[in-house]
């Protein structure tokens, strides 16, 4: 993936949202109902850079810089999606916005679920991309690659993009190694949100690549608990899970390219375009 990748290519706004104890950077794009669009771990959300022309011509698009990423300073707090996911929460209410769509990728996906289960008043639907829900249902040897990020590995990235976006963009660029011992003990930590997806009432795409950090069949365990793929549809559709719930594994990607793939803006804007 070359650094040019993951610089947006159309104007748009950047400002800084001071909620929940954090100085969130933020940029905005077109017009039209809200998207809140949430990025990787390691990245910001630049790494939407191809995409974001497509997603603002419906919508006006608010790409948020996640704890400690990008244009985010980090805080006196561990790394947490719950903690995250109350940021963005406090975010919608900063901009005054009725329920917008929530869109996540990987560390942004599981931050956009926990956003609609903590807060599910403030959310329309929820698209939450390339995110398992269980630490286990990862596959062992990416767990083992997980477990050796710490701030020791900063001087092996110095080639990646993540380094690259971070030194260039980041408030204090010397705090890199410092994000990479906070993510490393975050993804060190057991989770299941297995109890808390079962009751999700916000409509809700799981999204994942055919080949990507967990099984397909993962994503699918994760639609069953919202009441899908328990029967025939039906002709008219009346057998579809309640709640607008939908499954979408997109062919021929993976977890490191499913955010760059036109498939992942299509298929989110086929989803949101649904009536609510």
């Amino acid at each position: 993936m070359s650094t040019s990748q993951w610089t947006a290519d159309s104007a748009g706004s950047g400002e800084y949202a001071d909620v929940n104890g954090i100085n969130l950077y933020y940029e905005t794009y077109g017009t039209g109902s809200p998207l809140v669009l949430l990025h990787g771990g390691l990245g910001s959300g630049e790494m939407f850079g191809p995409l974001i022309g497509t997603f603002a011509e419906q919508h006006r698009v608010i790409l948020v810089d996640l704890q400690g990423h990008g244009r985010t300073a980090d805080v006196e707090r561990p790394l947490s999606i719950e903690t995250m996911a109350d940021d963005v929460a406090a975010l919608i209410d900063h901009l005054g916005l009725q329920q917008p769509d929530v869109v996540g990728y990987s560390l942004g996906g599981g931050v956009a679920l926990l956003t609609a289960i903590r807060h599910p008043e403030k959310v329309g639907r929820l698209v939450s991309a390339s995110a398992g829900i269980r630490r286990s249902a990862t596959y062992p040897e990416i767990l083992e690659q997980q477990g050796q990020v710490t701030g020791a590995a900063a001087e092996f990235m110095k080639e990646t993009p993540m380094y690259e976006l971070y030194q260039r963009v980041a408030p204090r660029p010397e705090d890199f190694p410092k994000l990479l011992d906070k993510i490393g003990e975050a993804m060190a930590k057991d989770f299941d949100y297995t109890e808390e997806v079962r009751g999700l009432r916000v409509p809700t795409l799981i999204m994942g690549a055919d080949a990507d950090l967990v099984p397909p069949s993962h994503f699918v365990e994760i639609f069953a608990l919202l009441g899908g793929g328990a029967r025939d549809a039906g002709w008219m559709g009346e057998g579809r899970p309640e709640g607008g719930h939908a499954l979408a594994i997109l062919p021929g990607l993976t977890h490191y390219n499913l955010f760059l793939s036109p498939l992942f803006a299509q298929t989110t804007l086929a989803f949101l375009a649904q009536e609510k």
